[in-house]
């Protein structure tokens, strides 16, 4: 059975330099579980690992397709699937590291995806009812028909809601009894990073601030000269979604910056809310250690305790 490491949280709660740390101390390989770090040229919004980084120690599923490209979670799982192979067959130790949760559990359980080929008609009498009665519409719509995968992809993920309204449209069931996973797969060690709430909403206003003063506005600004305009999907994600609408006129600069961080801290809440139901990772509060140092040494003990399990 392949040995699979995995840090996830929520965002901004360190994970990133943790994440360096551990896989120089094991000899890892990190895949990223960024559903938006995929994307070339969204940087900034996306707080990927600086190319420093990058270069200490290897980092797969970064910067690999064009915004304009609908990358989904079962691309996604397809390729880590192979990474962990070809790392493993290094010698090395796969590390999966980042929040998006469908994303870890897709690889974590190895979801086998119900194969539904979208139909055109019906995908565009979703998009069409998305653009007249809002996105709240459809997210209540599949609160009604498929509450557990309401639940897992939350209010604002309007590709996942679609996909599942037209799964359900085409096959009368709905999209979350279509996946089965098999949770022996990997002998899996999970580590899930977490802060008390107040701290953690702290980091968050740091981090949003920071990202303004770095330069998302004109990021974003930038890519949309590059044609990529507020219907893709990649410019649907958090951050990038408000300074669209604050280029559009929508919201005025504080309000945009307000937006980003109230949607921050929502998500934040989410992703803890979907982690928290996997009882095999091991959480780590941040605060318990003055030293980061501490932290590394207790992941590896818990990763080595499960990685020698029979």
């Amino acid at each position: 059975m392949l040995k699979l490491g995995a840090l996830v949280g929520p965002t901004a709660v360190g994970k990133t330099d943790i994440s360096i740390r551990l896989a120089e101390a094991i000899g890892a390989e990190i895949i990223s579980c960024d559903s938006m770090a995929v994307y070339h040229g969204m940087d900034i919004g996306t707080a990927k690992p600086t190319s420093e980084e990058r270069h200490r120690v290897p980092h797969h599923l970064v910067d690999i397709v064009d915004p304009s490209v609908n990358f989904t979670v079962a691309d996604y799982q397809q390729q880590a699937r192979e990474l962990i192979k070809t790392i493993t067959a290094r010698g090395r130790i796969p590390l999966l590291v980042g929040g998006t949760g469908l994303y870890y559990q897709a690889v974590a359980d190895n979801y086998d995806f119900f194969p539904v080929e979208a139909v055109q008609p019906v995908r565009q009498k979703w998009e069409q009812e998305c653009s007249d009665q809002g996105l709240p519409c459809l997210f209540e719509q599949l609160k009604m028909v498929d509450p557990d995968y309401a639940a897992k992809v939350g209010p604002n993920d309007k590709k996942r809601i679609i996909r599942a309204l037209e799964v359900h449209e085409l096959t009368g069931q709905s999209f979350s009894s279509l996946q089965t996973s098999q949770r022996n797969t990997y002998r899996l060690a999970a580590v899930g990073l977490y802060l008390e709430r107040s701290q953690l909403y702290a980091r968050i206003e740091e981090r949003v601030d920071k990202m303004i003063t770095d330069g998302l506005v004109e990021e974003v600004i930038r890519l949309r000269k590059q044609g990529y305009d507020r219907t893709m999907n990649s410019m649907m994600g958090l951050g990038y979604k408000q300074v669209g609408a604050y280029l559009d006129g929508l919201l005025d600069f504080h309000e945009m910056i307000a937006a980003i961080k109230l949607e921050t801290r929502r998500y934040a809440k989410r992703q803890y809310t979907w982690f928290k139901k996997d009882k095999r990772i091991h959480w780590i509060n941040m605060e318990d250690y003055h030293d980061s140092k501490l932290i590394i040494d207790k992941i590896c003990e818990f990763m080595d305790g499960q990685f020698l399990k029979a």
